[in-house]
Order: C-alpha cells, then structure tokens, then sequence
C-alpha cells in the first residue's frame, strides 16, 4: 500500500523516533528505581528479556502492518483478527487506557525532574508541573504529525546522544562488585520484574500508528518497529549497568525517578546530575509528545469502522475529541495515583492487547505470511509475564489489581452498553 504522493510526510527515521522517544521516556527515567526495587542489581538483564519479548512481538506488529497498514495501528490488527465486534472493542479501550496510562506516568517523571529544579521536589508542583506538560504537547498533536515528526526527532537525537556519553563514561568507571550475579535476587524476582520493564517498550506500538503518515508503509513501518526496539534495548541495557555499576541497587530504589542523575554525579560531579535533570526533561517531553501522537489516528478511525462512538471522529475547535479524552485521562491519573501504581496497571493492560493481538494474528497468519513458530513464542512469553506479574506483583498490591479489574469490567460495560443503545437508536429510527 503506498499513499498518493504529497499526502505522507514521515520517514522510517521519524517513524522510529516516535516510537524510541516514547519508550525512552518510559524506561530509562521513570523505572530504574521501580524495577530495582524487585530485580536488584539484574535489572539490566530484566531489560534485556523484556525487549526480546517485546522484539519477538515486533515480528507480529511488523507482519501485520506491512499487510495492513492504516492509522488504526494495532487496532486495526484486532479488527482483522477477529472482526468488528466485541473483542476488537474491548481491545480498543483497553488500549486506549493503557496509552492515557504511559502518558501519566511520563508527565509524572517529567513533572518529579521539574520540580527538583523550580520546586526543590515538592510534590504538589510536581503533579502541576506534568499536567502542563499533558496540555503543552497536547496543543502541539493539534498542529499536525508533521510538526510532531520534527520535533521528536531533535528531542531523540538530543537525548540519545547524552544518554551514550552516560553509558560510556558511567560504565568505564563503574565497580563490577556492585554487578556480581553473586547479589542478585532469585529468578523469580527477575522474571516479575520483566512485567514491569516491559512497560518501557509499549512505545514500540505508537509506531503501528505511523502507517497513515509514511509513504510507503509495507516497507517502512516494519523497519522503524526493529529500528527502534532495537535502540530502546541496547540503551536500556547500557544505562542500567552503568547506574547499578555506580550505585548500590538500595541507593537506586531511595532515589527513585532521580536515580540516573545522581548515578552521574560520582563521574562527572555536580554538572553531570544537572545534564542528565535536562536531558530526563527532554526526554519525558519527547515521550509524552510520541504518545499523545496516536490518540487522534486511532480514535477517528475506531469511529468511523463503529468501535467508538462517533463523537470520538468529531473535533472541539482545533481540538480532536480523542485527544482531549485522552490528555483528561492522564490529567486524571497524575493527579491521584501514585508512579508505581499506573506502571502496574499500565504494564498489565498492554499485555493483556498485546496478547490478544497475537492470538488474533494466528487466526489470520497465513494472510500475513508470519512464522507460527515466532508468533507463537511471543504470544507464550507475554501471557508468561502477565501471570508471573500477577502472581507476584499484584497479590501483593490489591489496590492496584483491584484497579486493574475495574478497568477491564469498565471496557466491557462501555463497549457493550454503547453498541447496544446505538443498535436501539437505530431500531427506533427505523
């Protein structure tokens, strides 16, 4: 499928930066201390696993974008997989909350950075401060994905740059007794703490939503998805061996969101914490930026095939309803969850359409030409994850499973209550 001439404006290298700009984002900043607190010092290697999950589920999104490729993105892929009805709905709100959930959890990092600098860390500037950042960017989605593609690249490029200069210099000079297998936790605790780094790979799926702006996207679309898990991998790798190659796994989980700049304070000093608060600025912009990015494709085209209510293809002046509801929701979350907790709910989420996109793959594979083998890997290693992290992580914290079950039951009840009184107002105007 190739688009007319002059009405795509990305290329497969801004096609990665959205995706690496969120995933980034998510991840190096906002989970370091998070996922020590469950995997230690062997958070480098809960990274690496999570993105060989999340590469094995890129061969799935990059087969069935290459075959159908719309402004859908992943959502599309359900709808193919198992038709237009109820389980390609659900899947849609669900996923529509688990991307309200990575941008709360990005503004609420950007908004801890902000205020250490402006605020000296109080929380309620904090949670001001991240709810500016929804609004900011979310004015800049109404320009257009043009004026996204461009900012997201300098923002990326920006970040990714000092990020490799940290990873050098950080794991040049790091303590390899601090990385001795000897102190880490059981596997156990690795492989849960692998539900939680997977969370700073759900980026990679912003990139399904780039098919509408690239030129060709059978070709492009699954290169920037392997481009871009493959950067996120071997920066999250990197970065995390030198931090916990400089820190102690106890100093990383008591500086929590702000543990990477004071990782660069033994090498580069006082300078280099204030490096790293800008780039961590810079970089939670960018992924809020990237995933505020599909709210408009997605919902418009969930409208139109009759997923969504049609308000959601309506606009508000310049605003697009879908990205009004989605910026509200994240508003809403930053300002009465805490970070941990959205992690959670938002790792599990996105497992939960992750999985199901794959089960639907496999119903339609030989459309799409995809390996069963790989497809059935993946799909075993995300349902894998989900029921470790449930049988860990969220027995231990029934607020957030109790959270995550609304959440499923609401998808449910507004997926069938709306189709159901839209069916009713069609029956009467018969």
């Amino acid at each position: 499928m190739t688009a007319t001439p002059g009405t795509k404006r990305m290329t497969v290298l801004q096609a990665t930066y959205i995706g690496v700009g969120s995933m980034v984002g998510a991840g190096i900043f906002a989970l370091l201390g998070a996922a020590g607190a469950v995997a230690g010092a062997a958070v480098w290697l809960s990274f690496l696993i999570a993105g060989i999950i999340a590469l094995l589920q890129g061969y799935s999104f990059a087969k069935l974008g290459a075959k159908y490729p719309s402004g859908g993105g992943i959502l599309t892929f359900l709808s193919k997989g198992y038709g237009e009805g109820h389980v390609a709905g659900i899947g849609a709100w669900l996923f529509f909350t688990a991307g309200s959930i990575v941008v709360a959890m990005i503004a609420s990092s950007f908004g801890s950075y902000a205020s250490s600098v402006v605020a000296h860390d109080d929380p309620t500037w904090a949670k001001v401060l991240g709810v500016l950042l929804i609004l900011v960017m979310s004015g800049l989605n109404t320009i257009g994905s043009a004026a996204v593609a461009r900012v997201q690249s300098v923002i990326v490029s920006v970040v990714l740059v000092i990020l490799v200069l940290f990873a050098v210099v950080t794991i040049a000079t790091w303590n390899p007794a601090l990385l001795a297998p000897s102190g880490y936790p059981g596997w156990t605790h690795i492989i849960s703490s692998v539900a939680l780094t997977f969370f700073a790979f759900l980026g990679f799926g912003v990139i399904t939503f780039t098919a509408k702006d690239l030129p060709n996207p059978a070709r492009q679309l699954p290169r920037a998805i392997y481009f871009a898990l493959l950067i996120a991998t071997t920066v999250y790798v990197a970065v995390s061996l030198g931090v916990f190659g400089t820190l102690t796994a106890d100093e990383v989980v008591k500086y929590g969101s702000t543990a990477l700049a004071e990782a660069a304070k033994p090498v580069l000093g006082q300078a280099g914490y204030v490096l790293m608060v800008v780039t961590a600025l810079f970089s939670t912009t960018g992924a809020v930026n990237a995933g505020l990015y599909p709210s408009i494709g997605m919902t418009q085209h969930l409208a139109s095939v009759g997923q969504f209510p049609p308000f959601f293809g309506r606009k508000w002046g310049p605003f697009p309803a879908g990205l009004v509801v989605m910026a509200v929701l994240a508003i809403l979350l930053v300002s009465f969850f805490n970070l941990n907790a959205i992690a959670s709910i938002g790792s599990a989420v996105a497992l939960l359409v992750f999985s199901a996109v794959s089960i639907g793959h496999l119903r339609i594979r030989r459309q799409t030409g995809g390996n069963i083998v790989i497809l059935w890997i993946g799909l075993l290693a995300t349902l894998g994850t989900f029921v470790i992290f449930s049988t860990t992580t969220l027995v231990n914290e029934p607020k957030t499973a109790f959270a995550l079950l609304a959440i499923l039951v609401l998808a449910v009840v507004i997926d069938f209550g709306w189709k159901a009184a839209a069916r009713g107002r069609r029956a009467r105007a018969v």
